[in-house]
């Protein structure tokens, strides 16, 4: 065996945790600190313990924000894309009828399907809107899947 080549033994190196000595091994450094150690660790003990290492707590709640957030937008995005949030002028009525939907408040396919669920007649009430008109509008929520 070759001499001057091996590290130093310590065989009464010091293991510290928290600035208490909590046990002598042997190692090839005087002294060991660690943050966790048997008494300590939650699988010896029962007990848990929540270790915080470089902020793994922090970065586990912000990916759970961002999580909550892209599902907001996902769910503002449906509700945009939702054929009730159209406009009047995407079921291609003619001006007349927009018109006239426009002159009783009528603004979206949300409220014209209020207005059918009250049935044909209070969408024929309207003054500028005919059979024609209704016919089209039928069609139009027939298409979108909103009426059958």
């Amino acid at each position: 065996m070759k001499k001057d080549i091996h590290p130093t033994w310590y065989p009464d190196a010091k293991v510290i945790v928290d600035g208490e000595v909590v046990m002598t091994v042997g190692s090839t450094v005087p002294e060991i600190r660690v943050e966790i150690w048997s008494g300590t660790h939650p699988f010896y003990t029962g007990t848990q313990r929540l270790v915080d290492t470089e902020g793994q707590v922090d970065r586990f709640m912000r990916r759970l924000q961002r999580r909550e957030e892209i599902r907001k937008q996902i769910e503002e995005m449906k509700e945009k894309s939702s054929p009730l949030a159209l406009s009047i002028e995407e079921m291609s009525l003619g001006t007349r009828a927009e018109k006239a939907l426009k002159e009783a408040g009528v603004t979206t396919v949300g409220d014209v399907m209020s207005l059918m669920e009250q049935g044909e007649d209070a969408i024929l009430a309207l003054p500028g809107v005919g059979q024609k008109t209704l016919i089209d509008i039928k069609r139009f929520l027939r298409n979108e899947g909103l009426i059958e």
